[in-house]
Order: structure tokens, then sequence, then C-alpha cells
């Protein structure tokens, strides 16, 4: 399974800001939307970072409430680690936990296409594994009977 199997199930739609939004204005944003990061954005639409939750209780915890006028980007994450539509699940769960990260976004051509999130990417996993319980299940089923056994 891919990144893109995310993406077509929960759509591209990514939630952008600009850097000079305020850190106030980022936060109300988020909780309004309920996500846990937005993608920051300049005016031409190049991803230049992104903001987290995380982020802004950092911002908080040095600056108080005046961190509340602080610009994204002087907290955002400049160092944005992304992936692909065709990046294989376990190579994105493996860049999410190596590097503490909880949403990537997804970058095909130089554009921004989606983000996913590591609940994303749980939720896909968790499925596909009950799939896989579930053939495994049907196959053995299927083996009993085929050898005419009752019980084990």
């Amino acid at each position: 399974m891919t990144v893109q199997t995310i993406l077509s199930r929960k759509g591209s739609a990514v939630l952008t800001v600009e850097p000079t939004a305020s850190i106030e204005y980022a936060s109300k944003f988020l909780a309004h939307h309920d996500v846990g990061a937005l993608i920051v954005c300049d005016t031409e639409g190049r991803t230049v970072g992104i903001i987290s939750e995380r982020d802004i209780v950092r911002a908080l915890s040095a600056k108080g409430g005046a961190a509340l006028e602080t610009p994204v980007a002087e907290v955002m994450t400049r160092k944005v680690v992304t992936c692909t539509p065709q990046d294989k699940l376990v190579d994105v769960m493996e860049k999410m936990m190596e590097g503490k990260l909880r949403h990537l976004p997804v970058i095909e051509n130089g554009q921004l296409v989606g983000i996913v999130s590591i609940r994303d990417v749980v939720r896909l996993r968790l499925e596909q594994m009950g799939q896989e319980a579930q053939a495994l299940h049907e196959h053995t089923a299927k083996l009993l009977r085929q050898f005419q056994i009752t019980h084990i």
C-alpha cells in the first residue's frame, strides 16, 4: 500500500498558512479545522515550512502570551520532511518514527498534493492487518475442510 491509497480515501485538501500570519491566527485556524498541523506556503504557493501544535506550545513556553503575536515564520519547522504519493506506507511510518513526526506533506513534481498524518497511516495499516487476518482465517478453514479436519 502507498500514500496514494490514503489520499484517494481522504482527499488531497491541505490547509495552509502564510509565514507572516500570527501564531494566534494559526492556532485558531488549527482549532477551527480540528487539525494538528498547517503547511506554511509563500505567496507563490511553495512549501516553506510546517507549523504544528507542538511548535506553538514551544513558542508559548518560551515567550508566554506575547508569542501569539509572533509570525509563524519564526517558530515553524523549516526543514520539512515530505513523502510522495508513490511512497510505501512502511517507509512513511519509518520516516515518521525516526523524525518524531505526526504529519508529512505529500509532494509530487514539486507541488503540494496532500498531507498524511500518523493517524491516517495507522488506520490504513490496521485495516490491512484485519484483511490479512480474515484471509488467513478463510484459508485455514478451506484447508481444514479440504482435509476433512473437524477440530484441531
